[in-house]
């Protein structure tokens, strides 16, 4: 045997080593296939494939929370992560789902090229080298396959898709939210979630395990909701949280990929809050948000008395938000009903005099800033003969920042709001749980409006009555 003959012999047995280590352990698959992204000196990659790998295997955990920074690798390496377990195992069927079905789609056309990839390089590994899974023939649909001595191994799907019929071993979620815009809206939040828990755990085999990956925009986010509500019900979550930075010793997560000045760079364009988001897995709500947690109540007490406080809508992106409040005589206040809407005067005037109408309010609040006085006298008419309640149009002339910081505290104290607040008031929720300390705020009417509760209790039965001799009333 030449020389030439032997080194051709050692790359053979060499390459056949590394083919039997990559169906052993995730990492090397990965390092095989793209070495030029899986470095063995990327030591998070090597920590988050063990983590992938670990995690299949354990009986310990039915969740995985996996968090990183953008173009780190986190959906790529689930991509992988499927290959691998599919090439493992033609017996499993997987399901992932993405924040719209072109997402989702193009997740599993990626992992299905893989699978089909044709050798054309004698030098380079393609899976068919290391596994010996092939797509069924006659499976064209992108987003439902099968391999070819399996059935249904894998669905793509979307909170707008389908997942009937299909069960799955492990269910991922890749990125749910679509942008900061999205992951601020409550009502989508709370979809989110309901199409976690109703159709996509629904889906899941005895034994299964579920995988969530996704930015943490938002602290009701579903990975946010995933670490918190799930163990309550059972579920063992294990989470791995990755930052770009680390604030402490100045170092980077992976410098090739994103370096110092670069981050920086990205900060600045982005903005401190997106950024802190993408790259520091810090959802946006809890960075610099001014309220802690709220209190809240499952059933109405005996109130000692009813409140109203309304403030107006001073423009057309202005809210109108009015709270009906009862006061216990524990010293809490528990919110009733909540008006928050953008609508005009026509509608809300009606609106608010109902709102007292139906709750019974003993005492009605309404600020004359943004025209309120005209405003109070409409809904004082409109309320005459169906219920006693007493209306003060005032002035507000306090400085309204100031008013809401200084009273921030006595509402995290003594303000319970109901259980389901989150999906009965969506649009006043999510205004009171994302208010920022500092940096500007879109709209400050929703906690304008409940720092009115806490003045409202500070100052009592020394409010001036409303005045309706001048409106004819006797």
């Amino acid at each position: 045997m030449n020389l030439e003959s032997w080194r051709i012999k050692m790359n053979r047995i060499a390459l056949g080593a590394k083919i039997e280590l990559s169906r052993r352990f995730f990492f090397d698959y990965c390092n095989l296939i793209m070495p030029s992204f899986y470095k063995r000196d990327r030591q998070y990659l090597v920590d988050v494939c063990e983590a992938f790998q670990n995690f299949l295997d354990d009986d310990e955990h039915d969740v995985l929370v996996l968090n990183m920074p953008p173009r780190h690798g986190k959906s790529l390496s689930l991509g992988r992560f499927v290959e691998w377990v599919l090439g493992n195992n033609h017996d499993m069927k997987i399901m992932t789902g993405s924040y719209n079905e072109t997402l989702s789609t193009v997740f599993s056309k990626n992992v299905r090229n893989t699978i089909q990839e044709i050798k054309a390089d004698e030098d380079k590994v393609v899976y068919s080298d290391i596994f010996d899974a092939k797509i069924k023939f006659g499976d064209g649909a992108m987003n439902l396959w099968s391999l070819q001595d399996g059935y249904n191994n894998y669905l793509a799907t979307s909170p707008t898709g389908t997942a009937t019929g299909f069960g799955a071993d492990i269910i991922i979620i890749d990125d749910v939210i679509k942008n900061a815009e999205e992951a601020n809206n409550a009502l989508v939040l709370e979809k989110h979630w309901d199409w976690f828990v109703n159709t996509m755990l629904s889906r899941l085999e005895s034994g299964g395990k579920i995988v969530i990956n996704m930015t943490r925009w938002h602290s009701e986010d579903l990975a946010g909701r995933a670490l918190k509500e799930l163990p309550e019900n059972g579920y063992k979550v294990k989470h791995i949280n990755f930052k770009a930075h680390d604030e402490l010793t100045g170092g980077m997560l992976c410098d090739d990929i994103l370096n110092f000045d670069e981050y920086e760079r990205k900060t600045k364009t982005m903005g401190a809050d997106i950024a802190s988001a993408n790259y520091q897995q810090q959802p946006i709500d809890i960075k610099g948000k001014l309220y802690g947690d709220f209190k809240t109540y499952n059933t109405r007490s005996e109130y000692r008395k009813i409140w109203n406080y309304c403030d107006t809508a001073d423009t057309g992106k202005d809210y109108l938000c009015s709270i009906v409040w009862g006061e216990t005589s524990e010293g809490f206040v528990d919110v009733l009903d909540v008006i928050y809407t953008q609508k005009p005067m026509e509608y809300t005037e009606t609106a608010v005099a109902d709102q007292l109408v139906n709750n019974r309010v003993n005492s009605s609040r309404i600020e004359r800033n943004n025209g309120g006085r005209s405003f109070a006298r409409s809904v004082k008419s409109k309320i005459q003969g169906k219920v006693s309640c007493s209306i003060d149009d005032f002035y507000q002339s306090d400085n309204k920042e100031s008013r809401i910081y200084s009273n921030s505290h006595w509402i995290e104290q003594y303000v319970r709001f109901p259980s389901d607040w989150r999906t009965r008031f969506p649009e006043y929720y999510q205004a009171m749980t994302t208010y920022q300390k500092t940096g500007k705020n879109k709209h400050d009417d929703a906690p304008d409006a409940t720092t009115g509760i806490a003045e409202t209790m500070a100052t009592g039965t020394k409010l001036e009555s409303f005045d309706i001799s001048e409106f004819g009333f006797r």
